[in-house]
């Protein structure tokens, strides 16, 4: 389920009226992806706002094309229709440099029966001979049309005004007292990560085609589970550097990047039935560069024919295999088209989760280490004495132990790599990534961190 806690104001009309525009003037951030190439925006996109002290959700969706046979606009299609049926306000967005067109006037059509709730706007009304031309909208039948230019701002504040007198007054709940676990789902173009979001919500999330590269921007959706909310994170495709072109395409992999950023789990989807890639590992290593949390989901479980016993087993070896530096991530193999064990990802995710936030006490920490070091002390090859004081817990999330010692230099990369295998020997905090950190004895030595 999609939470709703606040009311939900969707944009929609056809491509290239500057809904993204809108969008990214009342989020006050870059958030949708804005480019003069026609049907961007394919998903619908979330985003809180609040002005005036009211506090709403933001639908970005894609530009319709009411009489279009091809796939995508009909699935872009859908997505707005679900936006309209979910939304509080809809703002019908037009544009004053071209007047009202066949579309325009097919998607007051489908507005219609929503007129109570519909908004007519009327963009890129740049200056007050523009608004001359604001009267021609009238027949669109949705009566006074509200001029505007998203780009520059011009009549946004008043806009705005005018939007939060006519909001409900209603959808206030406890969420803010709820615990948010972000999850940001990756993995290569066309592994079924947007199949994945939709069987999960039970519904028709977000797009679902078999074009690769479909989704464009990173969806944020809430699914309460238990006592938390966990936001899936359903991003583009990672794509080879060689085949990212300036646009688009660019946006969409800094869209993925940035998920990643501000996520606190990340699951790596994985096609099992196809080969594994340099791609995939490239985007695990940047996930775990950046500290976070990890689930590995093995998908299209459902096209692996002549399973044994042991197919699953082999699978698994073969993961660990070809991404060495995951062997504390969790595995699951799933379908996402049949639903297979999706039903667990909730429970794994939350799993995971604790363990990323479990605490070991300080002297637990310090009889742990002391064997450690008596079973295999630290050497240098330069013959230098190594000496490790004592160990502490800084933080969870991702769990962060501090070693002071005499000379963090001289601690090398494979004995550093042996602690943190002895710590999760001891302690598991499966799926979450450890964070080291070596601290000199005297102030002016710099903390190292790994």
């Amino acid at each position: 389920m999609i939470e709703k806690n606040k009311p939900i104001v969707a944009i929609v009309g056809r491509p290239n009226v500057g809904k993204s525009t809108l969008f990214n003037r009342l989020a006050r951030k870059r958030s949708a992806i804005v480019d003069f190439e026609e049907g961007v925006t394919r998903d619908r996109k979330y985003e809180i706002t609040e002005w005036n002290d009211r506090s709403f959700i933001i639908v970005d969706t894609g530009g319709i094309i009411p009489d279009s046979n091809l796939a995508i606009d009909k699935n872009i299609k859908l997505q707005a229709q679900i936006a309209i049926e979910q939304a509080d306000l809809i703002i019908f967005l037009t544009d004053v440099k071209t007047g009202i067109t066949d579309y325009d006037l097919e998607i007051s059509k489908t507005l219609s029966t929503h007129r109570q709730k519909v908004l007519l706007v009327v963009n890129k009304v740049d200056n007050e001979k523009d608004e001359l031309d604001l009267f021609e909208f009238y027949n669109l039948g949705f009566g006074d049309p509200f001029g505007i230019a998203a780009n520059s701002g011009r009549n946004t504040g008043d806009f705005l005004d005018e939007l939060t007198k006519i909001l409900p007054d209603k959808y206030y709940d406890d969420e803010e007292n709820q615990e948010r676990v972000n999850v940001a789902i990756v993995g290569r173009p066309n592994t079924g990560k947007s199949s994945l979001i939709n069987k999960i919500f039970g519904e028709e999330a977000v797009i679902v085609t078999d074009i690769a590269g479909t989704t464009r921007d990173s969806i944020d959706l809430d699914y309460r589970y238990e006592d938390k909310i966990i936001r899936f994170i359903d991003t583009a495709g990672l794509r080879k550097k060689s085949r990212i072109k300036y646009g688009v395409d660019y946006f969409s992999s800094m869209r993925t990047i940035d998920s990643i950023d501000r996520a606190d789990i990340i699951i790596l989807m994985l096609d099992a039935s196809q080969e594994f890639s340099e791609q995939d590992q490239k985007i695990a290593s940047y996930a775990q560069r950046k500290f976070k949390n990890m689930i590995i989901l093995l998908n299209k479980w459902d096209l692996i024919e002549d399973k044994e016993t042991n197919t699953y087993k082999e699978y698994v070896q073969k993961i660990r295999r070809e991404f060495t530096f995951l062997e504390y991530v969790p595995i699951m193999s799933i379908s996402a088209l049949t639903g297979q064990r999706i039903n667990r990802i909730p429970d794994m995710i939350l799993k995971v989760w604790e363990e990323s936030h479990k605490r070991i006490s300080t002297s637990q920490l310090n009889d742990f280490m002391e064997k450690v070091i008596q079973k295999n002390p630290p050497s240098h090859s330069t013959g230098k004495h190594i000496k490790v004081y004592y160990v502490t817990q800084q933080a969870t999330n991702p769990p962060t132990f501090i070693f002071f010692c005499n000379d963090p230099s001289l601690i090398n990369v494979n004995y550093r790599r042996y602690i943190k295998n002895k710590i999760r020997e001891a302690f598991k905090f499966e799926g979450a990534t450890i964070k080291l950190i070596l601290r000199g004895k005297e102030d002016d030595v710099p903390h190292i961190i790994y």
